[in-house]
């Protein structure tokens, strides 16, 4: 099969599956009463979404893994050699693959038992920071040493317009940090209908464009089925949303997000891929440090910076679709700078 065509398949069949698993998934939430929680710190105009199902991450998470597979069979069914195109005989590169969907699934049943903690337990803040940190913690030194096993004693990463870096023990400290940003920023991201899962869309788009460029089509098909598992999600958690993601879903998107772009070489490309995932997470971080240190003052109405623009008047739909269009001028960006910056480094 070719590259390109597993690529589509992906994407569609992610996207089928996904928004099928609605017709499923949303009344079995409604009957175990999977509602969401309305946090008391959170908007008060929100409160109506009070008992809307959540965890709906479930669809996506089981629509891109699904579509991976249906892909991988389809090609061997057809006598194909995807998985040599995909470069998942090169050992090094499958376990970054690998590894990274594990930590995916990691994060995402860490943001299930935060939900499920939430809605069954009745704890309006579900786990607590400690909890989570020693947990992303954890699974963030999984990953990373199955980095270590992928690249050995020479980690690296690639910069745009500085080429191969090589960071020594550094590499460590800079990778725990990466992550721990990302998916906490991804998750800040999820808190109006349909923002978060059409913001990865965009970005999901941004990483297929780089995996073609780069000849890494593992990373590429990774890529499409995330587009086409978060765009399947979008037509029940567009405004009105019928289901909510979740921590579930948010905190799985943010592990394979980052699982894709450590597979590229290049974190760092999330700076501009990321672009909203950057925005949200350092207006929060800005907000909490101006707080402590003016004792109460603020720079933003509300903190991550949508319930900001929600406050100042802007409907859901408004924010998704400029947030949305803000994010596609950092991929677009994105991309200009890989073919530019990476040109010893792309298969063409």
């Amino acid at each position: 099969m070719n590259q390109y065509a597993a690529m589509i398949l992906a994407a569609g069949a992610a996207m089928g599956v996904t928004a099928l698993l609605g017709y499923v998934m949303i009344p079995w939430l409604h009957k175990v009463r999977f509602g969401q929680i309305i946090l008391d710190i959170g908007p008060s105009w929100h409160k109506h979404k009070q008992g809307t199902p959540t965890m709906g991450g479930i669809m996506f998470i089981a629509g891109s893994l699904l579509a991976v597979i249906a892909v991988l069979a389809t090609d061997a069914l057809m006598g194909g050699q995807l998985l040599a195109s995909m470069g998942l005989y090169d050992q090094g590169f499958a376990t970054k693959i690998l590894a990274g969907l594990l930590m995916a699934s990691m994060f995402g049943f860490m943001g299930f038992l935060d939900d499920y903690t939430k809605v069954v337990k009745k704890r309006n803040k579900g786990l607590s920071i400690s909890q989570k940190t020693v947990m992303q913690t954890l699974i963030s030194a999984g990953y990373l040493w199955s980095l270590w096993l992928a690249m050995g004693k020479q980690p690296y990463t690639l910069v745009p317009f500085v080429g191969q870096v090589r960071l020594g023990w550094f590499f460590w400290i800079f990778g725990y940090v990466v992550i721990y940003a990302t998916v906490n920023a991804v998750n800040f991201t999820d808190g109006v209908d349909g923002l978060n899962a059409g913001v990865t869309v965009v970005t999901g788009a941004g990483l297929a464009a780089f995996a073609c460029m780069r000849g890494l089509f593992g990373a590429g098909v990774l890529s499409a089925a995330m587009v086409g598992g978060c765009a399947g999600f979008l037509v029940w958690n567009r405004n009105p949303a019928k289901v909510i993601m979740g921590d579930t879903g948010a905190l799985f998107l943010g592990g394979l997000v980052l699982a894709i772009c450590f597979a590229l070489d290049c974190p760092v490309i999330l700076l501009l891929m990321g672009l909203i995932y950057v925005i949200e997470g350092f207006s929060d971080v800005l907000q909490i440090g101006y707080f402590k240190l003016t004792r109460g003052k603020r720079i933003f109405r509300m903190a991550p910076i949508h319930h900001h623009f929600e406050m100042l008047g802007w409907k859901e739909k408004k924010i998704c679709w400029v947030f949305s269009l803000v994010n596609l001028a950092g991929v677009i960006l994105g991309v200009v700078v890989v073919f530019f910056g990476l040109r010893g480094f792309l298969a063409f």
